[in-house]
């Protein structure tokens, strides 16, 4: 409960760094005053209008794609399993390349549907396929996913390839970014993050009952098909969300529950909501170091997610122990 506390406080402080630094940096004080009194003055414009928005997203998104990871690492009892691996992420990208290139929708709070809409398809043919009359397999699953995600993938860069509109607005949806968001789209995905997490404390116990193998469960009264599905749907609803608001999130959802099970040991009660808060964490602090490493510019928060979680990751697989699950 203590690291519950000390991340929640660590994800406040993130929270009001981010709402203070940027290309034009604002006072703390100022930026706590204009959020309680909003004025026409230019600190408030900024805070309400870009810094907001961008702030939210990076928390939410941060939180589902490391719940995601933790319960797909969980239930494929794969160290190296990510969110991305069920084909959730190229269904998106393939229905926002369509979006661009057949309908020339060049909104970012309409891409967020079309790329809800991708997600939930290409998630749901991987399920068809990676189930068994015993539910879902989970290595059947991820093979699935691959193979649907490459296909996906091709198909997507056909499309990009013939048209350079499309180019252009599919590399600024696919690099993965917090910025250019208005809070619309905030509020888009938030009942479907909301609905993924409720589930993924409902699902959560149950994986450690699922470690010890499906015929121990089953003889503690548990339903391994049942739960795999919920787990299944519940990684596919927080990812297809979190890819909707912010575009590709590399290594986040795959390096975070590394981290909480460091911290919180093998008790999935614990390590799925210290991977929520650790992901949350963590993209709000890369969002932050894209702002400043090439002022006056920035690096989009999907850059910095894989420029630092790569050499993270090596470091955590070097360290054997912390990647037993």
């Amino acid at each position: 409960m203590v690291g519950i506390v000390a991340l929640t406080l660590l994800l406040v402080g993130a929270a009001a760094l981010s709402l203070a630094v940027g290309s034009r940096s604002i006072p703390l004080g100022t930026v706590i005053d204009v959020l309680w009194s909003p004025d026409q003055s230019e600190a408030s414009t900024i805070v309400h209008t870009l810094r907001v928005p961008r702030t939210a997203l990076a928390i939410i998104v941060g939180i589902a794609l490391g719940v995601a990871g933790a319960l797909m690492q969980g239930h494929t009892r794969n160290p190296l399993a990510e969110p991305g691996l069920l084909g959730v992420q190229a269904g998106a990208a393939f229905a926002v390349v369509l979006a661009i290139y057949l309908l020339r929708v060049d909104d970012l709070a309409v891409y967020a549907w079309f790329s809800l809409l991708g997600a939930g398809i290409a998630a749901a043919f991987v399920f068809a396929i990676g189930s068994t009359r015993g539910g879902p397999d989970p290595v059947t699953l991820v093979l699935a996913g691959t193979a649907v995600s490459a296909l996906l993938y091709s198909l997507a860069q056909g499309f990009v390839l013939r048209d350079q509109t499309t180019l252009d607005a599919y590399r600024f949806w696919a690099v993965g970014s917090t910025s250019g968001r208005d809070i619309s789209i905030f509020w888009q995905v938030l009942p479907f993050i909301a609905v993924g997490l409720v589930l993924a404390a409902v699902n959560a116990p149950g994986l450690n009952l699922l470690q010890l193998g499906e015929d121990v469960a089953r003889s503690l009264g548990m339903s391994p098909w049942r739960h795999k599905v919920l787990g299944v749907v519940v990684v596919m609803l927080l990812t297809g969300a979190a890819t909707a608001a912010c575009g590709p999130i590399a290594f986040l959802g795959l390096v975070v529950p590394h981290i909480a099970r460091f911290f919180a040991g093998v008790d999935y009660r614990w390590v799925v909501p210290y991977a929520g808060l650790l992901g949350g964490l963590l993209m709000t602090l890369a969002d932050v170091i894209g702002r400043l490493v090439v002022p006056p510019g920035e690096l989009q928060v999907g850059i910095v997610m894989a420029l630092v979680g790569g050499p993270v990751f090596i470091l955590l697989v070097r360290r054997h122990r912390m990647v037993r699950i």
